[in-house]
């Protein structure tokens, strides 16, 4: 099969197109034959390679994708060959106790397709029979591919962890990328004030048009701003995921009994800390990552009942993966990048 891989970490210029061996599904797989798929900053950290986190190498990157079944594993059953389906990209044990509680991203071997085995930058990938779900059908191929991981995450930040209640107010930092655009689509579909922050003001026009009801260039006056913006009060909910150069505007832009939920740190992971702020305005600092096979349920439901769809910046054929790289990692793009595979 056609694959976008690499054989050792670095920039865009490791990355190769040409052939893999075709993927064959155990016990539980299914195997996809894929249409689109999706890019995520989680790719290029993969590529450039990830302090204690072992990849095997030649590697395929590649959490998100959308495609037809085309081969069963042993035992796999109530699936058929030519069903059209997404997938939850959350790899896990299935037998921990945090999988046997259905908390699946708590799972104590949990993982990421694309990451820590082969994802679907290629013609083909095999994943769980259980995180398979019927392709949206109000959705393009290049949609499907599209909402995954990011809205997956923003799911549970927001309405899991964060417990994000209509008519509250979120800041969502660094509006743009995936995440933060399927935070702010989210945030709106609960019936949320949202404000969103960007260096780009062409990104917080695309953010207004989307339905932000404020935008804040990126600075050190993000929460003044808000507090402006809120008669003083501050943020009921604060979307972090891009640490050092954000977190102590989030500790400053917090509500008191505010939630800050953060599923990153893209800016770098050791920001400044203001621990007085936290005790002081009773914050709660929570983290969060990818979701569960339950989330994911949800996720889909609600995609399907709002007709949700997922924004896309770019698609580009998969032989030219290596410019959808670095058009994200020049942080070029607004929402997310896809990849067409079958042409």
């Amino acid at each position: 099969m056609k694959a976008l891989y690499f054989e050792e970490h670095g920039g865009a210029d490791k990355l190769a197109y040409g052939d893999r061996p075709e993927p064959e599904p155990g016990t539980g797989e299914v195997r996809i034959r894929l249409k689109t798929a999706a890019l995520n900053h989680l790719d290029l950290f993969v590529l450039r390679g990830i302090p204690g986190i072992p990849i095997g190498l030649p590697h395929i990157g590649g959490a998100d994708g959308a495609g037809v079944v085309e081969a069963l594993g042993e035992g796999v059953e109530g699936i058929e060959v030519g069903e059209e389906v997404v997938f939850d990209p959350g790899l896990s044990c299935g037998g921990c106790e945090f999988c046997r509680a259905g908390e699946q991203s708590l799972c104590v071997g949990f993982g990421v397709l694309g990451e820590h085995n082969d994802g679907t930058f290629a013609e083909s990938v095999v994943v769980s029979a259980l995180s398979l779900a019927p392709r949206p059908q109000h959705l393009s191929w290049e949609e499907s591919a599209a909402f995954g991981l990011a809205h997956l995450t923003a799911w549970r930040m927001l309405i899991n962890r964060g417990g994000l209640r209509p008519g509250e107010t979120v800041l969502i930092h660094g509006i743009g990328g995936g995440v933060s655009v399927a935070c702010l689509q989210l945030a709106k579909l609960v019936g949320a004030q949202v404000i969103v922050t960007s260096r780009s003001e062409e990104k917080l026009q695309r953010a207004a048009d989307l339905g932000a009801d404020h935008v804040l260039p990126s600075d050190d006056q993000v929460a003044r701003g808000v507090r402006r913006m809120t008669g003083k009060r501050g943020a009921d909910v604060v979307v972090d995921s891009v640490g050092d150069a954000t977190w102590m505007q989030s500790l400053k832009a917090a509500a008191k009994g505010g939630r800050i939920v953060t599923c990153g740190a893209t800016s770098g992971a050791n920001p400044a800390e203001e621990i007085r702020l936290i005790f002081w305005n009773q914050l709660s600092i929570i983290g969060s990552t990818m979701g569960s096979r339950e989330d994911w349920r949800s996720l889909v439901a609600a995609v399907n009942a709002h007709q949700l769809k997922p924004v896309i910046d770019t698609v580009l054929p998969l032989a030219e993966g290596r410019a959808a790289y670095e058009r994200m990692d020049q942080a070029e793009q607004f929402a997310k990048i896809v990849l067409s595979i079958d042409g």
